[in-house]
């Protein structure tokens, strides 16, 4: 069809931010277990971040946080398929 756009939806690995108070509330609702305890923060690791795509309908982490410090982290920028293709291949590792 002329003129139709195909938007593809993007996403991004989510990340935390300085905010963090390391409390670990994040860590056990992690899905693809991306989540770890850093000096002094805890990080994401952005290969395993899914942003829970293919588990739930939004990112189990963001609502658990006390101090709302994840946010979307625009060095990784995907798209729900992309994310759902690196969600298959953890699981299959």
């Amino acid at each position: 069809m002329p003129g139709l756009l195909i938007r593809k939806e993007i996403a991004m690995a989510l990340k935390i931010f300085e905010d963090c108070v390391a409390c670990g509330a994040c860590e056990p609702v992690c899905p693809n277990q991306a989540i770890s305890e850093g000096d002094p923060l805890y990080v994401i690791d952005p290969e395993k971040c899914t942003e829970c795509v293919g588990f739930y309908d939004e990112p189990q982490c963001v609502p658990v946080c006390p101090v709302d410090c994840i946010h979307p982290d625009p060095g990784y920028r995907e798209t729900k398929e992309e994310l759902l293709q690196k969600k298959e291949r953890l699981q299959a590792s």
